[in-house]
């Protein structure tokens, strides 16, 4: 199941991409996250002459972020501003201060969700869930700080009852992926979507006959292509905050939306499970 970017919102979409844009498309992405309210009162001509650029690059601009021009983008942008947006700006200041700072990293972690949120699709997360249930056993693969995020996945599925295992190590990824089998499920966490490792332990495991989820950044990417179902993050780069730390954010929130999901679906299987950790847990404690 490929991703369709086109049926995504369009604030969500520029801001996932802008650290792909040249210096000029940032020019016309920020006027557009600055100004979405006069875009849609505004012909080509005139965002062309604000912004001093021809009216070709607008157009190719909008066809970059996947609408059919300038006129398709404005009907995208205009249902998005039904209610009034507030776009959260997070550069930091020299005179903030350490109050205002931690401000502008919660707000920009907020908007995260938000754009997360956004983008949801029902029935794509649905069979994500179905998929997790009917698993002889689910493996988590990520590298760097997506590794974290699949020791965290691992920490909590180890709750459900279901067979779970995090791989962190590329070598591990790929051995354990060459034993897997058509009742598997991998699930592969990767921001950037085009990290090598991780396509190398997709193609095996399918190979094998394993589904897959994706969890990665809106932009299209080939790991949100080749996965069975891609589970969408949307996150802005900004000065001190990578795309990468901001999307973390958003990871984790699928992965928690993911279990709560399959626990309420194993129901009393599931609350066995639970029971029979929190008592073994228990043995840790004075």
């Amino acid at each position: 199941m490929g991703a369709n970017f086109n049926n995504f919102p369009c604030l969500p979409r520029i801001r996932t991409m802008y650290s792909q844009f040249s210096e000029k498309e940032k020019t016309i992405a920020d006027y557009i996250l600055e100004h979405p309210e006069k875009i849609i009162h505004s012909t080509i001509n005139q965002v062309s002459d604000d912004l001093f650029v021809a009216d070709a690059t607008v157009f190719r601009f909008c066809k970059r972020i996947g609408f059919n021009g300038f006129q398709s983008m404005k009907i995208a942008l205009a249902s998005e501003i039904v209610n009034p947006i507030q776009d959260i700006h997070e550069t930091i200041q020299e005179d903030d201060s350490e109050k205002e700072i931690a401000e502008k990293v919660f707000k920009a972690n907020i908007r995260t969700l938000d754009d997360t949120l956004n983008i949801f699709n029902e029935n794509r997360f649905e069979d994500a869930i179905e998929m997790i249930i009917n698993a002889r056993r689910i493996e988590f693969y990520g590298n760097g700080g997506s590794g974290v995020i699949a020791m965290d996945a691992h920490h909590k599925f180890l709750r459900t009852g279901i067979q779970s295992v995090a791989y962190t190590d590329s070598h591990f990824q790929i051995m354990s992926a060459s034993q897997l089998t058509d009742q598997d499920v991998i699930v592969l966490i990767s921001h950037s979507g085009s990290n090598k490792d991780m396509m190398d332990v997709l193609q095996i495991a399918k190979k094998n006959g394993a589904k897959s989820i994706g969890i990665t950044n809106l932009a299209k990417s080939p790991l949100s292509q080749k996965v069975d179902i891609p589970l969408f993050t949307a996150s802005q780069e900004t000065d001190y905050r990578s795309e990468a730390l901001s999307s973390r954010i958003a990871q984790l929130s699928i992965i928690d939306a993911l279990y709560v999901n399959v626990m309420a679906k194993l129901n009393n299987a599931g609350h066995e499970s639970l029971h029979k950790m929190r008592e073994a847990v228990s043995l840790k404690k004075l």
